[in-house]
């Protein structure tokens, strides 16, 4: 029961507030043979319902509980009585009635939900003086998973006691009042057993691919994906980024693969080469009828069919004689027209073209040097024996660009101290690729 303070009013020049109960009964102040009946009910926090009936007579009296600001302490309420005061709860019902007149009694506290209460014992009694006191107490039954303790139900620990089902593969957690059986993470109650979560069957976990494994699973992409960080969902794969050499020419990246693409006049050979498309063997080009169609790597170029000018004329394929003395003094008297193509930026040095002479006479010296068309030193002529000669590649050229060199045989007659030349009219077109 909760606590009940008592406490007897201050003397005219002293405060002092603890007295026994006697000794208010027994003041000398009593004078009035009315009495005024005080009865009071109140339950406490273990549902134990409390009542207290005090009788005393009616006369002058000091009202402590208006004197004194903190007469009682702890949120209790002060009930101020002849010849003293009472610190209640705050939840206690008062009634006052005068002599002769009957106690009114309280309305029944209800239960609290969780307990149930038994038939109530016989009140115990009490009095002192002018005053009576009782009692009244009931035991508590508490629900299934709780304990009786101090007129208070704890909750049973099912798990720390031992006093659960749960299987060896289970684990037991405590709840208010009962218990659960839980299986390790990746499993699920199958009786007293745990079996494996087919997280596959369940839900769509993953993006592309779910495996199951026991007690877990996994996610899987397709080909050209890859997991993200968060191990379920998938992303592409940019191969481009991998290497520069993905492709030869340009890689495009597509969900989940890749492709190469090749520039104009190449096709794609394969997978990533590229190689060049002969327009002048496939007819997509445009030359006229007295031109000649030249493929290079990467397109083709137009040429005359007769290269020759004036004072030359034609007398073989590429041939050009110049057959008039005084018109030709100083000239060539024959050139010859060739063409070739090279990729842009070949690595040097590199040999690209071999120069030989047709007709071999005896006791004769042959040499061999660049005309013109090299001034930018790109070229070089190597001899290579008394008939030829190598023309080699000394820069690396970008392109499409084309180059004109004139190379030329200088033939020394020894017995007959006789010398002659022939010129060869090289056209190199370089294309705009490395490949």
């Amino acid at each position: 029961m909760s606590s009940l303070r008592r406490l007897r009013s201050p003397s005219p020049t002293h405060a002092q507030r603890a007295m026994s109960m006697t000794e208010s009964e027994s003041s000398a102040e009593v004078r009035n043979d009315t009495f005024m009946h005080l009865f009071c009910l109140y339950v406490s926090s273990t549902n134990a319902i409390s009542t207290l009936f005090l009788r005393f007579p009616l006369s002058s009296d000091v009202d402590e509980c208006a004197l004194l600001e903190d007469a009682c302490k702890g949120g209790m309420q002060c009930i101020n009585h002849f010849g003293g005061y009472l610190c209640l709860p705050k939840s206690a019902v008062i009634y006052i009635s005068k002599d002769g007149e009957p106690v009114p009694m309280p309305d029944p506290v209800p239960p609290v939900p969780a307990v149930q209460l038994n038939q109530p014992q016989l009140p115990r009694t009490s009095s002192a003086g002018s005053q009576r006191i009782t009692y009244t107490s009931q035991t508590i039954r508490c629900a299934t998973g709780f304990t009786a303790e101090e007129n208070n139900c704890r909750d049973i620990d099912e798990c720390a006691t031992g006093r659960h089902t749960c299987g060896p593969e289970q684990t037991c957690y405590n709840t208010r009042g009962s218990y659960t059986c839980q299986c390790p993470l990746g499993y699920q109650r199958s009786g007293d057993h745990c079996v494996d979560r087919d997280e596959c069957a369940l839900t769509h976990y993953c993006m592309h691919r779910c495996v199951n494994t026991q007690g877990s699973y996994y996610c899987e992409c397709n080909a050209g994906h890859k997991l993200a960080s968060n191990n379920h969902s998938c992303v592409d794969i940019d191969e481009c980024s991998f290497s520069s050499y993905m492709c030869q020419y340009q890689c495009i990246n597509s969900p989940g693969s890749y492709s190469c693409e090749c520039p104009d006049g190449y096709q794609l050979q394969g997978n990533r080469l590229c190689q060049d498309i002969n327009e002048c063997e496939t007819g997509t080009h445009n030359c006229q009828d007295d031109e000649m169609c030249w493929n290079y790597y990467g397109g083709f170029r137009c040429y005359p069919r007769n290269p020759c000018e004036a004072p030359y004329t034609k007398t073989s394929e590429n041939r050009c004689i110049c057959r008039s003395q005084t018109e030709c003094q100083g000239l060539p008297p024959s050139i010859v027209y060739k063409y070739m193509s090279i990729q842009a930026e070949r690595t040097v040095p590199a040999d690209i073209f071999q120069i030989q002479a047709t007709n071999i006479y005896a006791n004769t010296h042959n040499t061999f040097r660049i005309k013109a068309g090299n001034e930018g030193g790109e070229f070089f002529l190597r001899r290579s024996s008394n008939v030829s000669a190598m023309l080699v590649l000394t820069k690396p050229l970008s392109g499409p660009r084309e180059y004109v060199v004139d190379l030329e045989m200088v033939t020394h007659h020894l017995t007959m101290n006789y010398r002659s030349s022939s010129l060869l009219r090289l056209t190199v077109i370089v294309g705009p690729y490395a490949f």
